[in-house]
């Protein structure tokens, strides 16, 4: 056997093996091919993920403005409880002040009174004391409607309880008595 031969014999010896790996080759593409997704999964797997993270910032929003609003309206509650104190301290100054000798006592109180609103001032406490304005039904609650010639119909005539406000929000609504139009 010469070294033609030997070279020929070889070839045809690698012959089948070369056709066995392109074949696997070409069956591995056709298998890739076939499980590769389509474009409509991938619009799809798409569209979730886009909808997934929309969510989960939707999530971190909320609870980062609940915790805001926790900060915000903590007080609350407390606030509830205090005003009747201030409610109180209110009458005692208007009582003081009708009270002949009691002139002392009503400045005290007063100046009690003040410093007490003044604090709750800086904590975001703002009193609604409407005597005069139009009736406002998102802060006055009325109790009574009164003919009054006089005064502008709809308009506050007397304020029974005054009403707070806690940034921005309601926290009690002023107790008010309205004037209607006289009877003529």
């Amino acid at each position: 056997m010469g070294e033609n031969d030997h070279n020929e014999a070889q070839q045809t010896d690698a012959q089948p093996e070369l056709e066995q790996t392109q074949n696997e080759a070409t069956g591995e593409a056709t298998e890739t091919m076939q499980t590769a997704p389509t474009e409509d999964e991938l619009a799809k797997v798409k569209d979730q993920l886009l909808r997934t993270i929309a969510e989960s910032e939707n999530i971190r929003r909320r609870a980062s403005r609940d915790v805001e609003n926790a900060h915000k309206f903590a007080v609350e509650k407390l606030l509830n409880d205090l005003f009747p104190v201030l409610d109180s301290l209110e009458k005692a100054v208007e009582t003081a002040t009708q009270t002949d000798g009691a002139e002392a006592i009503a400045e005290g109180v007063a100046l009690s009174l003040k410093m007490f609103v003044a604090t709750l001032e800086k904590s975001g406490v703002i009193q609604i004391d409407p005597l005069g304005e139009p009736f406002d039904p998102q802060h006055h609650e009325a109790m009574a409607m009164v003919p009054n010639a006089d005064a502008e119909p709809n308009s506050v005539m007397e304020v029974m309880q005054k009403g707070y406000v806690l940034n921005e929000r309601l926290v009690r609504a002023a107790k008010v008595i309205v004037t209607k139009a006289a009877d003529q």
